[in-house]
């Protein structure tokens, strides 16, 4: 039982996470990956960067990188989701597609949210990108369960 809520507890931090970052109005979105991104290149190149460059940077990098956090915490939202529903019993088939329609609902409740977000938009690519990142978070622990945890999806 402890487990369960545990599991509960983890898929609900994930998913306000979500929602906080969703939350942010278009420029302080702008500004926490424009912000990541410049930091994390002058701490791998050990250069302190001009303005010019740094435009230059966030505007290569800026799109790769929000997309791969899409995909980074929808992976989470997936692996807890199948995990979650693991503890109920539902250990075959049931499971997956459970798991997957939640992801993508959630994606879909999340990109809906932006829409009312100011300098935010709700995108048809980013749910796919995001149910991408959740598909691949359930089959990752699909194939771990199998491989390791003893256990057997039908």
């Amino acid at each position: 039982m402890i487990k369960k809520i545990i599991k509960i507890i983890l898929l609900l931090c994930c998913m306000i996470l979500i929602f906080s970052f969703s939350q942010d109005n278009g420029n302080k979105s702008s500004t926490k990956s424009d912000g990541m991104i410049i930091k994390f290149y002058q701490t791998i190149t050990n250069k302190k960067l001009s303005d010019k460059e740094k435009e230059i940077i966030v505007d290569k990098y800026v799109v790769p990188v929000r997309k791969s956090a899409h995909i980074i915490v929808y992976l989470v939202l997936g692996v807890l989701s199948i995990s979650l529903i693991k503890e109920y019993r539902l250990v075959d088939l049931k499971a997956l597609i459970i798991s997957i329609i939640f992801c993508f609902l959630y994606a879909c409740s999340d990109e809906i949210h932006q829409l009312f977000v100011s300098g935010r938009s709700g995108e048809f690519l980013d749910v796919i990108i995001d149910s991408i990142g959740s598909f691949i978070g359930i089959y990752l622990y699909y194939f771990i369960y199998n491989k390791f945890g003893g256990g057997k999806y039908e």
